[in-house]
C-alpha cells in the first residue's frame, strides 16, 4: 500500500506508451488516479504505429483487427464508444488471398457460400462439412479463452487450479498443436496450412502452438477482420486522449534509466530516474516496456531476470514499407503466400533462428480498403517476413546474422515470388521509395529483447501461470502489462491484460473500479481464498491432478 496521505489522489507512472500502457493509463485515471506516462520515443503506441513517406501512410506493426469485441469492451468500461470517439471500421472481404507456390490461390472469408466453394474445390463435400467441425472447436476455444483465460489472472501456480478453468483444459486441447487439430478435420495439406497459418500472430510455430490458438481462426471467419480508417494508430490515439481528458500526463521522448526503489531501504517501486537525470516520484510503477528487457535494465539484477534472457521468444521480422507509382489491383488488403516447405521453413525460424530458404510471407495494401493510405492512383504495400529472433553469439558460438545481406535476400525472394504468382514481371520498378525494419530496428527503437517482435513465446510453458506475473514477486507496487506478461501478446490481448492489470491495481487499494458495480473484495477468488478450500484442493486431488497434466505434456512434447 501507499503511504500518501489522505485526500490526495494516488499517483502511477506508466513506463512505456504502447497498447497496454494507453489503456491501463486511462482505466486508472477513470478510477480518480494521478498518471504520468513516460515514453523513449516521441510517439504513442510502440508497434502499434504508423510510417509515413510524403502522402503514403503504412501500418508499422498489427494491420489485422480481430477479436473485435475486446476493443467495443475497452471503450465502453471507459464510458464511451469506438463510434463516439469517430472510429470507422471497416470489414475487409475477402479475409485474405491464400497464394500456393504452384501459382493457384484461396479466398479466406466471413461468407459460408464463399467458404463452400473454396473449400469443396480442395476437399470435396465433405470437407465443408469437416470446416464446420473445425469452427465448433474453435469456437469452444474462444468462448472458453474469453471467460477463463483473457479476463482472469493467474497470479501463481494455483489459479491454474481453478475448478471453473480446471474442467475445461483438456476442451481447450492445450497439449495437441493447432498443426495436429486442424489434422483431424482437413485431409489435405492445403487447407491444414491455409488454417494454422494465422498461430504466426502470436509468433509461435504452426507446429508447435497450442490447439486453443484455433480461436484465431474462429475470430476471423465468425467476426471477420477490421480496419480502422485512417490507421491501426487511430485505436491507440483514441485512448491517449481519452486518457488526456481525465488527467494523464504524457512525456514523449522521456527515456528511463531505472525504477526508483524506496529510500528507507524496503523493495518498494516509488516512481522513475529519467536518463535526464530527472526524477518522476509516485506511488507505484507500471512498466508497458518489453518486460525482459525492464527486469535486465530497469530493474535491480536477479536470477530471475537472467532466467527471462533464455526463455523461449517469438520469431522477429523483416518488414517492408514500399511506395508504390500504381495501383496493384491483384494484391488485396491481405495476402499470405505460403512457401512449399511449409513444415521446414517454420523450423528454420523458430528452431534455427534463421530466415528460411523459402519463406511465407504475409502482405498488407491499406490503401485497398483505405483511401487515405495513398494517394489516388497509388498503393502503399507493407510486406512482413517472419524471420528467427537475433542470436548472442557469445552464448551460441554461431556467427551474428548478417542482416543487411538477409534484408537483400528476402527483398530478392519476395518480388521473385510476387513476380511469378501474380504475373507482374516489373512490379520491383514500380517502388519509389521503401523503408526497411529487420531485428536490430526492433531492438533498437523499441528496446525489444533479441529483436523479437511478439515478446516472449506462447507456448504451453509460457501461458497461464507460467508466464511472467502482472506484478513483481517482491518489489511492492511494482506492475507490469503488455505482450510479454499475463494474457499475452497482441492488441486486443494486450488491451486484455490492461484491465486485469489495472483490476489488480484497484482491488489492492480497494478501490471499485469504474466499470463495474462490484466490489474489488468480491469480484475475484483469489489464490489464496482458493487455498482455504481444503475439501477442494486436497493433496491426493493436487497430485493426481499434477500427474495427469505432467503425463500429457510428456505425451505431447516428447512426439
Amino acid at each position: 500500500m501507499s503511504d500518501k496521505k489522505p485526500g490526495k489522489p494516488l499517483s502511477v507512472v506508466i513506463v512505456g506508451a504502447g497498447v497496454g500502457g494507453v489503456a491501463t493509463a486511462a482505466r486508472l485515471a477513470s478510477a480518480g488516479l494521478k498518471v504520468t506516462v513516460v515514453e523513449k520515443n516521441d510517439f504513442t503506441g510502440g508497434r502499434c504505429s504508423l510510417l509515413y513517406d510524403g502522402g503514403h501512410r503504412f501500418d508499422q506493426g498489427p494491420s489485422l483487427l480481430l477479436l473485435p469485441q475486446l476493443f467495443h469492451n475497452t471503450f465502453a468500461d471507459l464510458g464511451t464508444s469506438i463510434k463516439e470517439q469517430q472510429i470507422e471500421l471497416v470489414k475487409c472481404e475477402p479475409n485474405y488471398v491464400v497464394h500456393f507456390n504452384d501459382g493457384t490461390h484461396m479466398r479466406l472469408s466471413t461468407d459460408l457460400a464463399v467458404m463452400k466453394h473454396e473449400i469443396e474445390k480442395h476437399e470435396g463435400k465433405e470437407g465443408f462439412e469437416r470446416y464446420l467441425g473445425f469452427l465448433q472447436e474453435a469456437h469452444r476455444h474462444y468462448e472458453l479463452s474469453v471467460t477463463h483465460v483473457l479476463n482472469r489472472n493467474f497470479t501463481s501456480i494455483f489459479s491454474m487450479l481453478r475448478p471453473s478453468f480446471l474442467r475445461h483444459v483438456l476442451t481447450l486441447h492445450p497439449f495437441e498443436s493447432i498443426y495436429w487439430r486442424a489434422s483431424k478435420y482437413f485431409v489435405s495439406d492445403r487447407l491444414r496450412r491455409v488454417f494454422t497459418f494465422a498461430s504466426m500472430y502470436m509468433g509461435v510455430s504452426p507446429l508447435k502452438a497450442p490447439g486453443t490458438y484455433s480461436l484465431l481462426q474462429y475470430t476471423e471467419f465468425a467476426e471477420g477482420i477490421w480496419y480502422p480508417i485512417g490507421g491501426f494508430h487511430r485505436i491507440v490515439e483514441a485512448l491517449v486522449n481519452i486518457g488526456k481528458s481525465r488527467g494523464v500526463d504524457y512525456r514523449l521522448g522521456s527515456s528511463v534509466k531505472e525504477v526508483l526503489n524506496s529510500s528507507d531501504g524496503s523493495a518498494r517501486a516509488n516512481g522513475v530516474i529519467l536518463e535526464s537525470g530527472e526524477v518522476i516520484s509516485a506511488d507505484m510503477v507500471v512498466i508497458n516496456a518489453d518486460l525482459v528487457y525492464a527486469y535486465n535494465n530497469l530493474l535491480p539484477k536477479s536470477s530471475y531476470a537472467a532466467s527471462l534472457q533464455t526463455r523461449k521468444t517469438s520469431c522477429s521480422s523483416i518488414s517492408f514499407y514500399w511506395s508504390m507509382d500504381r495501383v496493384i489491383d491483384k494484391l488485396g488488403a491481405h495476402n499470405i503466400f505460403l512457401a512449399k516447405d511449409y513444415e521446414g521453413s517454420f523450423d528454420q525460424i523458430f528452431e534455427d533462428h534463421a530466415m528460411p530458404n523459402e519463406p511465407s510471407f504475409y502482405v498488407n495494401v491499406p490503401s485497398r480498403i483505405d483511401p487515405t493510405a495513398a494517394p489516388p492512383g497509388k498503393d502503399s504495400i507493407v510486406v512482413l517476413v517472419p524471420v528467427g529472433h537475433i542470436q548472442d553469439a557469445s552464448d551460441t558460438g554461431i556467427p551474428p546474422q548478417d542482416w543487411d545481406a538477409l534484408v537483400s535476400k528476402a527483398r530478392s525472394l519476395v518480388l521473385q515470388r510476387m513476380k511469378q504468382d501474380l504475373s507482374l514481371p516489373d512490379i520491383d520498378q514500380w517502388i519509389t521509395h521503401e523503408i526497411v525494419n529487420n531485428p536490430m530496428t526492433w531492438k533498437d527503437r523499441f528496446n525489444l529483447d533479441r529483436g523479437a517482435i511478439l515478446g516472449i513465446a506462447h507456448d504451453f510453458f509460457n501461458v497461464l501461470s507460467f508466464r511472467p506475473r502482472t506484478k513483481h514477486d517482491s518489489i511492492r507496487n511494482l506492475y507490469f502489462v503488455g505482450a510479454s506478461t499475463h494474457p499475452g501478446t497482441g492488441v486486443p490481448i494486450c488491451l486484455a491484460g490492461a484491465k486485469i492489470t489495472s483490476e489488480q491495481i484497484l482491488s489492492e487499494l480497494g478501490i471499485c473500479p469504474p466499470w463495474t458495480s462490484v466490489p474489488p473484495s468480491r469480484k475475484h477468488v483469489t489464490d489464496l481464498d482458493m487455498r482455504r478450500h481444503r475439501p477442494i484442493f486436497s493433496t491426493s486431488i493436487l497430485l493426481l491432478v499434477a500427474s495427469i497434466l505432467l503425463a500429457l505434456l510428456s505425451m505431447f512434447y516428447g512426439q
